[in-house]
């Protein structure tokens, strides 16, 4: 497939091309350059001067975890029997099916995170997947990491039940306790491998198992915060454990931007347009986003859908533009910044040689991250599901 006459936004190290090509294999990104290639196949697109670009991603949602339009039956997000739950995994819960990942591809979303949700201090597994496909298998791209909240939503599920966290401090004993007790079993683990006559093997423990590879930096820690106190609090537990942290929210992170960049914490912002539905959200303001991008911390943008329905993602990245972040960083906190900070920027997140051909058009000097703005061509790995 050959995809000519574009302005070519790579948001990689090609910066933007005016006039470009770009051409796939049928799945990746084979080659791109400047200028009209000299043979033109007769199935190519002409770009008509619009633009090319990733696609979307979004960081942090709860897509097909939470569908749309179903109550109870259709909620699969928070397994609130148990405050420490990491041995629940999301894709485990997710419904393709669910009819907002439409809504996510015919907005140019090529890719999410869904997150097991905030009730518990841990809540499970992370994965990163297309926003295409009938089997959540085959759209998986990446297990991420491991959802952790803190603040208000682990005290107000469990202060109803009146049993542990009711506190902060109760909701931070709970994840330290599991942690421990997974490096414990680690090390008990690799004594029997080294010496299996005189060790014996740990009973099993799904919880520690989940834990394992957050423990080896396999995974990243996401933690849930919106205070600023509650970031301090997630970056004093990730250097106990010397594991890898990332920041939901951050809802106050502009409070405290400079020591968030002195720890190179990436944070994911957002829900931008919403209300302040809740006390630790009442220092909600959309300049976070820029002022932490300004103080040199690795922002990306997220809906939480369902919060902000998903097809919303790219006017939310324009709020931040409103709020002080440049519209270039804006494109960035919904391609490249999101893949890095999943981890998946080696397949999608920027336009680059090798790379899944992830792709979105837009008509001539149409603005992506407009409320009225579509795109006339959408693609997941290669395969046109918008056109």
């Amino acid at each position: 497939m050959l995809i000519y006459n574009a302005k070519i936004i790579t948001l990689g190290n090609k910066g933007t091309i005016e006039n470009g090509w770009l051409e796939t294999d049928g799945k990746k990104i084979k080659s791109f350059g400047a200028g009209i290639p000299d043979n033109i196949p007769e199935n190519s697109i002409d770009a008509d001067g619009g633009t090319l670009l990733p696609g979307f991603i979004d960081a942090h949602t709860h897509l097909g975890i939470i569908e749309d339009g179903i109550d109870f039956e259709g909620d699969d997000c928070n397994e609130s029997t148990d405050p420490f739950t990491p041995e629940m995994r999301a894709i485990d819960g997710i419904n393709p099916f669910d009819r907002c990942f439409e809504e996510a591809r015919m907005r140019g979303i090529t890719a999410v995170a869904s997150s097991p949700g905030s009730a518990n201090a841990c809540g499970g597994e992370i994965c990163a997947v297309k926003t295409a496909g009938r089997r959540i298998d085959d759209m998986l791209i990446k297990k991420c990491g491991i959802k952790f909240a803190l603040g208000e939503n682990p005290k107000r599920v469990y202060n109803g039940r009146d049993e542990a966290p009711v506190t902060r401090m109760a909701t931070v004993a709970i994840i330290r306790d599991g942690l421990y007790k997974s490096r414990r079993y680690a090390h008990d683990m690799d004594s029997y491998y080294s010496d299996n006559e005189n060790c014996e093997p740990p009973e099993y423990d799904i919880k520690c198992e989940a834990l394992m590879p957050l423990l080896e930096r396999k995974q990243k820690a996401f933690f849930h915060c919106h205070r600023a106190d509650d970031i301090c609090t997630a970056m004093r537990i990730a250097k106990e454990f010397s594991i890898d942290l990332v920041i939901i929210h951050g809802t106050e992170g502009y409070k405290i931007a400079d020591i968030i960049a002195e720890e190179e914490i990436p944070v994911i912002s957002g829900p931008l347009i919403c209300d302040r539905c809740k006390p630790e959200m009442k220092g909600l303001e959309i300049s976070n986003t820029a002022v932490l991008t300004e103080n040199g911390v690795k922002t990306a943008i997220c809906t939480d859908h369902t919060v902000i329905p998903i097809q919303y993602l790219p006017i939310s990245a324009l709020t931040a533009v409103k709020g002080g972040l440049s519209y270039e960083s804006a494109l960035k906190a919904i391609t490249i910044i999101p893949a890095e900070i999943l981890g998946i920027d080696e397949k999608t997140g920027s336009i680059e040689v090798g790379k899944d051909a992830d792709l979105q058009i837009y008509r001539k000097n149409e603005n992506p991250l407009e409320l009225m703005s579509e795109p006339m061509f959408v693609m997941i790995d290669g395969k046109i599901i918008r056109s």
